[in-house]
């Protein structure tokens, strides 16, 4: 169903339009209480290194389904869907460089690919809303401002690399509420990874993102905080010179039919 508005409002609806070629934005805001996944799709005799490394960072990485080899459906998380088609712009990376941004997999499918389902940020930005913490980009064609920091994940076989992370400037007098409301949702990133001045995290300018579009906020009493983000892996297949990576492009995610309170655990 699309909402008055010409948001779609489920997984389903989401990926019937991007697979139609009718929806190529950031996906923030569309389909609200359902989870979005970051994806990961790698050659199979990596995938146990890849997932062992996703074992190792749960922050960035936490995973949501992976599928087998040569498979193409969620069937846990979004039956019915298409990898190679349901996402609605991919990054190609080989031997670390990016190589191509296609809408579909056609021409990159093979039969040894398995993918990886993460949890992404976007899945709790509704309840960020619901407690009066407004983001500017949702809903919108802009996207989250994204960061590579200093901070280095925890090496599995040939993957490793640089952490990335999300940034939101929220309100100095709801933080607290902003760390309370995600850290129920540890499957989507769960609580910020730092609070405050960027520097710690190797971020020499907060409003210059490696990925993403820039958040200036509205006055001073606004503090920025930062979420690991999905797009580590990206990151990391460019520090580790992956010979196959391909990833979704930051923020244009894969929507599953999984609501957000399906992962909250408490």
């Amino acid at each position: 169903m699309i909402s008055a508005t010409g948001i779609p409002q489920t997984g389903g609806e989401v990926r019937r339009l991007i697979r139609a070629g009718g929806f190529r934005q950031p996906t923030s805001g569309v389909a609200p209480d359902h989870v979005q996944a970051n994806v990961a799709i790698l050659p199979r005799d990596v995938a146990f290194e890849f997932l062992l490394f996703c074992q190792r960072n749960p922050k960035p990485c936490p995973v949501i389904e992976v599928i087998e080899a040569g498979q193409v459906e969620a069937k846990i998380s979004a039956p019915g869907s298409d990898i190679r088609t349901d996402v609605p712009l991919y990054r190609i990376y080989k031997g670390g460089d990016l190589v191509d941004e296609p809408d579909t997999l056609s021409e990159w499918w093979r039969d040894d690919l398995v993918t990886f389902l993460l949890g992404c940020s976007f899945s709790f930005e509704h309840a960020l809303m619901r407690n009066g913490i407004d983001l500017p980009y949702y809903g919108t064609e802009r996207n989250v401002p994204m960061f590579t920091t200093s901070v280095q994940t925890v090496p599995a076989g040939p993957f490793a690399g640089p952490l990335v992370v999300s940034q939101r400037w929220v309100p100095e007098n709801k933080v607290v509420r902003a760390v309370q409301a995600t850290s129920r949702f540890p499957a989507v990133h769960g609580a910020p990874v730092h609070i405050g001045d960027g520097a710690a995290l190797g971020i020499r300018d907060p409003f210059k993102p490696d990925f993403g579009d820039p958040w200036v906020p509205e006055d001073k009493s606004f503090v920025p905080v930062y979420w690991a983000c999905g797009v580590t892996p990206q990151a990391v297949a460019m520090a580790s010179k992956s010979e196959l990576m391909i990833t979704h492009s930051p923020g244009h995610m894969f929507v599953t039919d999984l609501k957000d309170e399906d992962l909250a655990v408490i």
